[in-house]
């Protein structure tokens, strides 16, 4: 007689056991997925990729392609109309554009970089600081007044009072490196990260002036991003401790 009531205790234990277990948490990573367009300064180029690796092991269903250039042209396109997701620019002001035309909204800042003179690894005009760039005998390339490095390259001569003799002025930084690691010039002021990413094909040399000229840069999702999760998703994770890693280790400074 006592084996019906052993069996509804039983019973009872089991659906109390059943009720306690809690559902799962509701989550949205079936919707980070697709294709993310990252328009991203030139100087965020080998970051950047890693970065995307390092997101897309989290986010195997996302595909990031990249536009990478001198940020002022970017923005451009961007409000021109370019399909673009995310727009990772080296300056503020850059960034403005964007945001002055509704394009996005609440940028944050993901990292700094700062100004260094690159020359070839033998240096053959022999510059030792910023004060060889008023020199009319060596060849100088910097970048154009309307790209983020251009001005701070402007900023840093003006704090320096030198007025350089710039044989050209190139559309983004990176151009300006190749200049220097092809040795078609005897110098020129790149950031600190694109000294460090050509390696042993160029030198670099520090100046003072450059700490006056510290480069931010912003990072947001655009408002017009056909894939707005994801987008949100990848500018997440730029500011993440896993992204400030990757920047911090190819030499940016922390925003």
């Amino acid at each position: 007689m006592r084996r019906p009531l052993v069996l509804a205790a039983l019973a009872a234990v089991a659906l109390t056991g059943c009720a306690a277990v809690p559902e799962p948490a509701p989550t949205n990573e079936g919707t980070v997925a697709g294709t993310v367009t990252v328009f991203a300064a030139a100087s965020l180029t080998e970051s950047f990729q890693a970065i995307a690796d390092a997101f897309t092991a989290e986010h195997p269903n996302v595909q990031v392609t990249f536009n990478f250039g001198g940020s002022s042209g970017l923005a451009t396109q961007i409000v021109e109309g370019a399909p673009a997701d995310v727009f990772a620019a080296a300056s503020p002001a850059t960034m403005t554009t964007v945001t002055d035309a509704g394009l996005a909204t609440d940028p944050a800042d993901f990292a700094t970089n700062t100004l260094e003179i690159a020359v070839p690894t033998d240096n053959p005009g022999g510059v030792t600081g910023l004060a060889d760039f008023a020199n009319p005998d060596l060849a100088i390339a910097l970048c154009a007044a309307e790209v983020p490095c251009g001005a701070a390259a402007a900023k840093a001569l003006d704090a320096a009072g030198i007025v350089a003799s710039v044989d050209t002025y190139e559309q983004d930084v990176r151009a300006v490196l190749t200049k220097i690691e092809l040795g078609e010039v005897d110098a020129g002021l790149v950031y600190r990260t694109d000294v460090l990413a050509a390696g042993a094909k160029v030198k670099g040399i520090e100046f003072p002036e450059a700490s006056g000229a510290i480069a931010r840069y912003p990072i947001a999702a655009l408002t017009a991003s056909a894939n707005p999760d994801s987008a949100a998703a990848f500018a997440a994770f730029v500011l993440s401790d896993a992204g400030q890693r990757i920047l911090q280790k190819a030499g940016f400074g922390a925003p």
